[in-house]
């Protein structure tokens, strides 16, 4: 097996062991309310493997935290400018989804998160990473199908969804152009 060793792996994988042990869970029961194996949730505390887009969904979803707050490197923006080179990324290594974290803090209830979601790719996003949350989906670039639950939205360049109830979803771009879009969170009171 190859180690992955890079600062963002690195880094991930130390957060979510730390958000793990700050509730008191076992691997075991943390396995239990992600829906991920206990022997992946191993590989990736020990920067073994790097979760994908959807296990990190879920590992978030059980935490109840954003994906965007577990990814979240620095401290809160309470005010000013936020450089675009300082805004933290992250990548999917399944899928190639990347996912840049324009605006978060812990004193904002509003997240403002860019996604590129690449040709023909789809990530799948579990209702439990979506329970304390309200989002909308705003398509800047490209084509995105949207699946929540049965539910199937087409959305072209320019579309914006408001998200209902929390339910599995699928964000799908079935196009030979890459998709680019603007997810706003707001966390729930």
């Amino acid at each position: 097996m190859t180690i992955i060793e890079d600062e963002s792996t690195t880094w991930l994988s130390a957060r979510i062991r730390r958000e793990r042990e700050a509730k008191g869970w076992s691997l075991g029961q943390f396995a239990e309310k992600s829906g991920v194996s206990k022997a992946m949730i191993s590989k990736i505390e020990r920067g073994e493997a790097s979760p994908t887009a959807t296990v990190l969904g879920r590992l978030s979803g059980a935490l109840s935290l954003t994906v965007s707050a577990l990814l979240s490197r620095s401290d809160p923006v309470h005010h000013g400018v936020r450089r675009h080179a300082d805004q933290p990324v992250w990548s999917d290594p399944a899928t190639g989804y990347g996912r840049r974290q324009v605006l978060s803090g812990h004193n904002m209830p509003l997240e403002l998160v860019e996604v590129d979601l690449p040709a023909r790719q789809q990530v799948a996003m579990p209702a439990s990473a979506f329970t304390f949350i309200r989002q909308t989906i705003w398509v800047l670039d490209g084509s995105l199908l949207f699946h929540e639950g049965d539910r199937v939205h087409h959305l072209d360049t320019g579309d914006c969804l408001e998200l209902g109830p929390p339910q599995d979803c699928m964000f799908e771009n079935k196009t030979a152009e890459n998709c680019r879009y603007l997810v706003a969170v707001v966390r729930s009171a």
